[in-house]
């Protein structure tokens, strides 16, 4: 019994990691795609013009989510680095979300917080799974 109940704490884990790396490979494809794609043709900024309240939301649920799954990383394997990058990264998103907004420098900071963020979900899995491969 007490193996299931461990099994079950490791599959949440492991949905909130993916969940957190999948939000923060969307949120690099958005900043990185949308604005390329988007110079590339104007007509298109009137049809997906997306509210800049959709960063502040996406930031709501990075925080907890990547935060969540950085914690229970680490307790499993006391690993510094993914805490700090993801830390780095989050920090990152904040500023472009909350402090750049608009501003020259809002997309740099987005794709470089969500590069760290992405490394820090990838170097936690690995540190939690051995470095063994994991499946589905």
């Amino acid at each position: 019994m007490r193996c299931v109940q461990q099994d079950r704490g490791v599959s949440l884990l492991d949905w909130f990691e993916r969940a957190a790396a999948s939000a923060s490979i969307l949120c690099l494809i958005h900043c990185a795609g949308l604005p390329l794609l988007l110079a590339a043709l104007p007509a298109l900024s009137r049809v997906l013009a997306l509210p800049e309240s959709l960063h502040l939301w996406l930031l709501a649920f990075a925080v907890p989510a990547s935060g969540s799954a950085l914690f229970f990383g680490f307790r499993q394997h006391r690993a510094v680095w993914p805490v700090l990058a993801g830390t780095i990264g989050l920090a990152l998103l904040a500023v472009g979300a909350l402090l750049l907004e608009g501003g020259r420098y809002e997309t740099l900071a987005t794709i470089a917080g969500s590069i760290s963020l992405v490394a820090a979900h990838v170097g936690n899995w690995r540190r939690r799974h051995g470095g063994r491969p994991h499946g589905g």
